[in-house]
């Protein structure tokens, strides 16, 4: 195991999983609202599969999808983080910074600020050269987050390979950010 890195802000604390986030978890991956740009809702089991694979992740490199804990009050309201992209993407290998949060908590800039704070660990404790970030076309509030992020929009459009050839959600844009253009950013002015 990877020494384990769990980010922080005032009010968020990304960490590794626990037994009692699966069922909240599981509540946000069946949530219509939530999974609009996914191909399926999950159902409990498919849910519960993917917290065992982003802990193994975890614990195997020491980041990954953390779970995002609500400092106030110690709720789980989603996660967000870092994983290695699928290889069958076109701009593979990489990796990819990422978020899903319960809709109760949209609007209060948690994905922002807790995506901000894994940049941090991308280019100052990993050193990372680039990180990207993908969604479908319509999904704006994703791409609007990523804009706040200092992302660009690459002008590569792909056909994402895991989802349905006959699905609208099908054709996803690509955003980057590589290091020099986080510490321009970072950098005091």
């Amino acid at each position: 195991m990877n020494n384990l890195i769990e980010p922080q802000t005032d009010r968020l604390l990304l960490r590794q999983w626990r037994d009692e986030d699966r069922t909240p978890f599981a509540e946000l991956n069946a949530d219509p609202q939530v999974m609009e740009y996914f191909p399926a809702i999950l159902d409990r089991a498919a849910s519960d599969a993917a917290v065992d694979r982003l802990s193994a992740h975890i614990a195997e490199h020491g980041w990954g999808f953390w779970a995002v804990e609500r400092r106030q009050d110690r709720k789980f309201i989603g996660f967000v983080g870092l994983q290695h992209a699928p290889p069958e993407l076109p701009f593979s290998p990489c990796v990819e910074i990422g978020w899903r949060l319960a809709s109760s908590y949209w609007g209060r800039g948690y994905a922002s600020e807790a995506a901000n704070t894994t940049l941090c660990v991308v280019f100052e404790e990993l050193r990372l050269r680039e990180v990207v970030s993908f969604t479908a076309l319509q999904n704006i509030r994703s791409q609007r987050v990523m804009q706040r992020l200092g992302m660009r929009e690459d002008p590569q459009i792909f056909e994402h390979p895991r989802v349905p050839a006959d699905s609208p959600l099908r054709s996803h844009c690509l955003y980057r950010l590589n290091s020099a253009e986080w510490w321009d950013r970072a950098a005091p002015s």
